[in-house]
């Protein structure tokens, strides 16, 4: 009687893709807990390899520097917040109430609670130092982080001029650095604590300078 050989199941091929993003996700994950354990001067690629529990090529591979893992670990972590509070990180919107003043602080105080989380603090605070002596992260910095948040405020300071709720002959640009500039100020060289009570004062003292007299 013939033997009745039955088939091997065929191999399964590595998904080289999702090995791929479990390795890019614990690198995130390490440079941001190193940073905040340890700071930027003391984390190294070497260190988050260990941490993350891969080669130190793996990294180099896709990227060129720490600074440059830790914008990326940055950026992922807000699309993440993002995705957890259920708005799409791309889509965000200051709110338009119709109260210009109800509107700027209710932005600038998330803009605290995140400054002071020291889940955001500590990668906030590296980049913006790697920024000011690497001029190429610096502007991959702005463009990619910075830039399109401040382009959420000239948005909504343009809808105001349009209300009749300021002055048509104000540059929203500059506007808007009238109420970022203090935060990131006292924020920056932590000369006085940043509060909720401190940015509804910015807000108020910017405003009288930006409504219609």
């Amino acid at each position: 009687m013939a033997e009745i050989r039955t088939p091997k199941p065929a191999a399964r091929t590595p998904d080289t893709t999702r090995r791929s993003e479990r390795s890019r996700r614990a690198i995130y994950d390490a440079a941001l807990s190193l940073v905040g354990e340890v700071g930027y001067p003391k984390t190294t690629i070497e260190g988050i390899a260990a941490r993350a529990g891969v080669g130190k090529q793996t990294i180099y591979r896709w990227w060129p520097s720490k600074a440059a893992v830790l914008l990326e670990a940055f950026l992922d972590l807000g699309k993440r917040a993002a995705e957890a509070a259920g708005a799409d990180s791309g889509s965000y919107e200051i709110p338009d109430t119709g109260d210009l003043a109800a509107d700027l602080k209710t932005v600038l105080r998330a803009t605290v609670d995140e400054l002071v989380d020291p889940q955001y603090e500590a990668p906030s605070r590296a980049l913006t130092a790697a920024g000011i002596v690497d001029p190429v992260l610096g502007a991959e910095f702005v463009e990619k982080l910075l830039e399109p948040s401040l382009q959420l405020y000239v948005k909504r300071l343009r809808a105001a001029q349009e209300a009749g709720d300021v002055r048509p002959d104000i540059d929203p640009r500059v506007a808007l650095e009238l109420l970022v500039a203090p935060l990131a100020h006292r924020w920056l060289l932590r000369t006085l604590p940043l509060t909720h009570a401190y940015t509804d004062a910015v807000v108020d003292c910017a405003l009288g300078g930006l409504t219609p007299r």
